[in-house]
């Protein structure tokens, strides 16, 4: 897989927005089928940036209920966070 398929989008929250500010982690959703590996080397060539460590979180689809019916689905996603090495950044909004 090519790493513009791996990496879909940044994650923007105030969990993610504070992993960045005091623990130097950058969220992404990835790729269901993309390892630790891959992640790796796709932040590594998508930010010209050194990686330390990369821990992913699954979450499966549910059924969406209402009065004890199935009304939809939520979809499921992959998340991975992504530990920079000291002294690595990557701006992704910062001066807009």
């Amino acid at each position: 897989m090519d790493y513009t398929q791996i990496l879909i989008k940044p994650l923007i929250s105030e969990k993610a927005t504070t992993m960045k500010e005091v623990a130097n982690q950058i969220a992404f959703y990835v790729h269901p089928d993309a390892n630790k590996i891959e992640i790796r080397k796709a932040v590594e060539k998508a930010f010209g940036v050194k990686v330390e460590g990369v821990n992913v979180v699954k979450r499966r689809a549910r059924a969406r209920t209402r009065f004890g019916r199935t009304v939809g689905t939520m979809s499921g996603f992959k998340k991975a966070y992504v530990t920079l090495a000291e002294g690595e950044k990557i701006e992704l909004f910062e001066g807009v």
